[in-house]
């Protein structure tokens, strides 16, 4: 199995995702860890699920 390209790191004040490939930081903080997020980025990719996990995980934030 290769190596996963989204990966979710711990950081001081919760989690951030780090994308393997690009070699950066994706997206915002997250309090809790996006597990659903990671799986959609690491497979499928759709959209539309994509814009539903952030727009959910952003609202955990506040």
């Amino acid at each position: 199995m290769g190596r996963r390209r989204y990966v979710a790191r711990g950081v001081s004040g919760g989690y951030r995702i780090w994308d393997n490939k690009a070699r950066r930081w994706w997206g915002d903080l997250y309090e809790l860890c996006p597990d659903e997020l990671l799986d959609e980025l690491n497979g499928a990719r759709d959209p539309g699920r994509l814009t539903t996990l952030l727009k959910r995980h952003r609202a955990e934030k506040r």
